[in-house]
């Protein structure tokens, strides 16, 4: 499985900010936006910082979304 940030950007999108308006509301490296951005693993404390600032639940910015082998797995079953 691996993670899919799309619901984090859409959210910002709504509320008229960008990644670095992120970064300054919460405090975040750039690093951690860049590894948001390539949807690689980030500790729960930036995504706990992204959810209080944006005073929202985690499914509201990210989804785990299956391996491709994964899904062939399932489907040769």
């Amino acid at each position: 499985m691996r993670f899919n940030y799309n619901n984090l950007w859409k959210l910002l999108i709504d509320k008229k900010m960008n990644k670095q308006d992120l970064r300054k509301m919460t405090g975040i490296s750039s690093a951690s936006i860049a590894k948001l951005g390539k949807g690689e693993n980030v500790n729960t404390e930036v995504l706990l910082r992204i959810c209080k600032a944006l005073e929202c639940d985690i499914s509201d910015i990210m989804e785990f979304v299956p391996d491709e082998a994964n899904r062939e797995e399932g489907t040769a079953k």
